[in-house]
């Protein structure tokens, strides 16, 4: 009987998701152009291609990896402090919960073009008629600053949601344990240390989850504000999968394997990260 109520939705998702997704894995041994009806198998030979003969391959997930980390730290980071700011005030909560979740209602492909005039408009324009004179910087042509320039945007739309599943966390604490705390003598920290954290520790769980998937996928931002340049130097893994695809050499075949290729880390990196957590929920 249960079944027949998930039955919808487990059709959907088998024909959207896991059909297609088998179908790349079995494009991935092949050399198929994405176009032509025919095609010859090749085996293994695009994996091997991709991990030591493609060098723009292994510095887009390079840099993707750098991303990813600066993502968990930085995004789960400022949508506790968020959520923690906006739960100890007594009025304006649900004006202040909507001004951050509002980033998250806009695609960021068109965050990403309303950033970019930002960086390049409104930036300079207030580094040259105030004393922010560090604003003035090649935020997109130069790579030192278009990296940052990525993670800013990113946060700027995904803060607002982990905020709001953060917020949800605070909300089921007992407020009796937390007098009880500061009966006993702790602090403000003390009582977020040693009572709060463990009881959300769950939703930080999610939260890191979320985090590392989005930021692995990541694509809109990267190609709406810098396209992957100045050269290759911000381009992420879905980026170069897109191109190897679509844009420069039609080989669909050997984009499927770097698509295989990136769910295998995304996967991998998960599931240790889901082992760690969870074994920390129960210590806590």
């Amino acid at each position: 009987m249960l079944l027949v109520f998930v039955l919808p939705a487990l059709v959907f998702y088998a024909a959207f998701v896991l059909i297609p997704a088998l179908g790349g894995f079995w494009y991935s041994l092949t050399d198929w152009n994405g176009l032509n009806p025919s095609y010859r198998m090749v085996g293994l030979s695009n994996y091997v291609e991709a991990l030591t003969n493609d060098l723009y391959f292994l510095r887009s997930l390079k840099f993707t990896l750098r991303f990813v980390v600066h993502m968990v730290v930085l995004q789960n980071l400022i949508a506790l402090f968020l959520a923690v700011l906006v739960e100890s005030r007594k009025r304006g909560k649900i004006a202040l919960r909507t001004v951050f979740f509002m980033p998250n209602m806009v695609s960021m492909i068109i965050g990403g073009f309303m950033w970019m005039f930002v960086f390049s408009r409104v930036l300079p324009f207030l580094a040259e008629y105030s004393a922010l004179r560090f604003l003035d910087q090649s935020w997109i042509g130069d790579p030192r600053f278009s990296f940052w320039a990525i993670v800013i945007v990113s946060l700027w739309g995904g803060v607002g949601y982990l905020m709001v599943i953060y917020v949800a966390a605070l909300q089921g604490v007992p407020a009796n344990l937390k007098e009880a705390a500061y009966i006993d003598g702790a602090n403000a920290w003390h009582a977020f240390r040693h009572v709060t954290l463990p009881m959300i520790f769950p939703s930080l769980t999610v939260g890191v989850f979320v985090t590392l998937n989005s930021s692995f996928k990541v694509f809109d931002v990267v190609y709406s504000l810098t396209g992957g340049g100045p050269g290759r130097a911000t381009q992420v893994v879905a980026l170069n999968i897109f191109e190897e695809a679509f844009k420069m050499n039609n080989r669909y075949g050997y984009a499927s394997a770097k698509a295989t290729i990136l769910f295998a880390i995304v996967c991998g990196i998960t599931l240790v990260q889901l082992w760690i957590m969870k074994r920390r929920e129960v210590e806590m």
